[in-house]
């Protein structure tokens, strides 16, 4: 419903894209076969290998979070634990989901700029083992991170190469990986598993598509297990074509790059704008489609009766501003001259 304000809130307050409803909408026609098993889901699939190559895996799930939980649930056991940043969103919001269906315990590592680091992962990993406390076997990276900011090849790869050296596994939680690849200039397999991530959670919603993630495994080991995990895990989509269309529409023309590169360009102007602006602070490196900023109470009251958005941190007043494909350059030079125009 449209309310008449201008939503700077979130990308997943966007809709979907023409090319993605026109996708679904063609794969509605006449029958398939039910859980993945029709021509769209497998044309999708083969997106996803020839991206990532042959020896890969691609699961489709709904949600996020879900694709979060059954990826790790895939490779851990309840005695052991996963190592994730303060602000990781499987630790701030996906309500407890993680441990409560892996049953393993999530280490909060503090973070910079949002980013996990080799020193501030060493004293989680290198302490001597004990059958007291929880063993790790994961490092869940967020990218881009829930700050904006993007990690680089070689911050990936220092973390991979030190947690294989040490026998752990690299997961990246990648809901808003368009958004990373496009802020890189790279194709995802140069951030990922040329980089040594072990294991993926592949977004299109927050970019474009109306649902569905995928879990991408970088070799076939959990291939067997992971079809129980799935099902067991109540994501095993009975119309899987539906997802498969939108994957398919999403990659095969670059669709997820123009939606990701329309995006970053729009919290571009959003920051520069800001910048204009005395009082503000922006507290953090514009990389990819999220703006963090310190705006004074005063303006934060008045720009909420025409934009939503979040305050971040109610104790700092620092706000959290998105762009999503939808973002309209209209939209952005109107927030512009609101807070340009503003006294406060």
């Amino acid at each position: 419903m449209d309310t008449g304000m201008i939503s700077l809130a979130s990308d997943n307050y966007a809709g979907a894209h023409p090319e993605i409803v026109a996708a679904a909408g063609a794969a509605a026609a006449g029958t398939a076969g039910a859980y993945g098993a029709d021509p769209w889901t497998a044309l999708a699939e083969a997106r996803f290998r020839k991206i990532f190559g042959e020896e890969s895996s691609v699961f489709f799930v709904m949600t996020g979070t879900a694709a979060n939980v059954l990826a790790i649930d895939a490779v851990t056991r309840p005695f052991e634990s996963v190592l994730i940043s303060d602000c990781a969103h499987m630790h701030m919001d996906e309500c407890g989901a993680p441990e409560r269906f892996t049953g393993s315990k999530f280490i909060v590592v503090p973070s910079e700029k949002g980013k996990l680091t080799v020193d501030g992962l060493r004293p989680w990993v290198e302490r001597e083992a004990d059958y007291h406390r929880s063993r790790p076997k994961v490092v869940s990276l967020t990218q881009t991170t829930e700050y904006g900011t993007v990690y680089t090849v070689s911050e990936i790869k220092a973390i991979t190469d030190y947690a294989h050296e040490n026998g752990l596994l690299v997961h990246m939680d990648g809901s808003r990986i368009s958004n990373a690849a496009e802020a890189l200039g790279l194709d995802f397999a140069a951030f990922t598993k040329e980089a040594g991530v072990d294991f993926l959670s592949f977004g299109g919603t927050k970019n474009g598509m109306m649902f569905g993630e995928a879990v991408v495994f970088f070799s076939h080991e959990v291939d067997d297990a992971f079809q129980y995990t799935r099902k067991q895990g109540m994501q095993l989509v009975s119309k899987m074509r539906f997802v498969g269309a939108q994957f398919e529409a999403f990659l095969k023309d670059g669709l997820w790059k123009r939606n990701a590169a329309h995006a970053n360009a729009m919290a571009q102007k959003m920051a520069e704008a800001l910048t204009r602006v005395p009082g503000v602070t922006l507290t953090q490196p514009v990389e990819a489609n999220a703006v963090f900023a310190i705006l004074p109470v005063a303006m934060i009251e008045k720009l909420h009766k025409k934009f939503h958005f979040y305050v971040w941190d109610n104790q700092t007043g620092e706000v959290r501003l998105m762009a999503s494909f939808a973002t309209t350059a209209e939209e952005i030079q109107t927030f512009a001259e609101e807070i340009q125009g503003m006294t406060v």
